[in-house]
């Protein structure tokens, strides 16, 4: 048997709440970038990967890494990216079984497009409810909390 240290009530309504707080947020985000622009929040992130380095182009593991996906759902959902003209796959030619990511021209207009709008749905629903103090306490939980591995 193990010792469980089960959550008291107080544990219990700040993991639940911020497992809620967690939901809505990505709930709304991803709806106002269908409505918006036709990406999910899904292929913003990917997008934004993408464009976080100069070549607009990732090893596939790299995207596994940064996104924290499973492969196959990373797999997945390139392959949907792809059929939409977003990403593209080219040939590693330092690695003929690897392949590369690659942004193209349609990915890039995309989320041009889409972030202005994307930014301004962050800071209303997020920034603007939180004050300096609440920030830097939320930034320094979430060091604390991601450090932790």
């Amino acid at each position: 048997m193990t010792d469980t240290r089960w959550l008291d009530e107080h544990e219990q309504r700040t993991w639940r709440g911020f497992l809620g707080l967690q939901r809505q947020l990505i709930g709304q985000l991803n709806r106002q970038l269908q409505v918006d622009s036709g990406l999910s929040l899904a292929d913003y992130d990917v997008l934004v990967q993408l464009t976080d380095t100069p070549e607009g182009r990732l090893r596939p593991f790299e995207l596994q890494t940064e996104l924290q996906w499973e492969q196959s759902r990373l797999s997945h959902h390139l392959t949907r990216m792809q059929r939409r003209g977003l990403i593209d796959r080219e040939e590693c030619a330092d690695d003929g079984r690897g392949a590369f990511v690659v942004l193209t021209d349609a990915g890039r207009s995309a989320i041009t497009a889409a972030a202005p709008g994307h930014v301004d749905t962050v800071r209303r629903l997020f920034f603007d409810r939180l004050t300096p103090q609440q920030l830097a306490t939320l930034q320094q939980v979430s060091d604390q909390v991601l450090g932790s591995d």
